[in-house]
């Protein structure tokens, strides 16, 4: 039986700090507060994931990341980059502020963020008020779940995943280095 779960649901499992599974625009999606240390740290244990890789925020707009970015070191031409990629399925790596907490940078100093154009994350992180985080829903090594079934078999059937479909791309998004430019990883 599969664990469907309602936007409302969701949102109430993110404000009480729960983990939840949710459709991307290429995978299902871990999630849970970025702003809840315990909520983070149980993300990690699950996906057996070492915390100084950092993870990715994803909101519907930049207004629910900007008070996580230092923008006093992005130009404009790193404005406009982002403008003109966002929303969508591009990553940037965006110089974090220093009270940004170690669980969403891990060892570095920058903040992977993604704007969505995908209807069920905006949704959710419009109705949370704030972005969430996105992690792909595997355990480490492992696949990325792309069927209900998958996210099942690695985190049970009662797992609770946000009703939607996956969104039309291959891959999980392009990771850039908006200072450097440097591909981070491809899409």
């Amino acid at each position: 039986m599969i664990k469907d779960v309602l936007l409302s649901e969701c949102v109430n499992k993110l404000k009480n700090n729960d983990i939840i599974a949710y459709p991307t625009e290429s995978v299902f999606g871990l999630g849970c507060n970025p702003n809840n240390k315990l909520a983070v740290m149980k993300l990690l244990k699950l996906k057996q994931r070492k915390w100084n890789k950092g993870l990715i925020l994803v909101a519907s707009h930049y207004g629910q990341v900007k008070r996580y970015v230092n923008e006093h070191r992005l130009s404009c031409s790193h404005k406009n980059i982002m403008s003109k990629n966002w929303p969508g399925p591009i990553t940037f790596l965006l110089p974090a502020k220093p009270s940004v907490p170690f669980w969403l940078t891990g060892d570095s100093s920058f903040l992977a963020v993604r704007v969505s154009s995908h209807l069920s994350i905006k949704k959710l992180c419009n109705a949370f008020g704030n972005a969430i985080i996105s992690t792909s829903a595997n355990y480490s090594g492992l696949t990325p779940c792309t069927t209900y079934a998958d996210i099942i078999k690695q985190f049970g059937k009662n797992f609770p995943i946000l009703y939607g479909k996956l969104g039309n791309n291959k891959y999980p998004s392009k990771i850039i280095n908006i200072i450097s430019g440097e591909l981070i990883r491809r899409a």
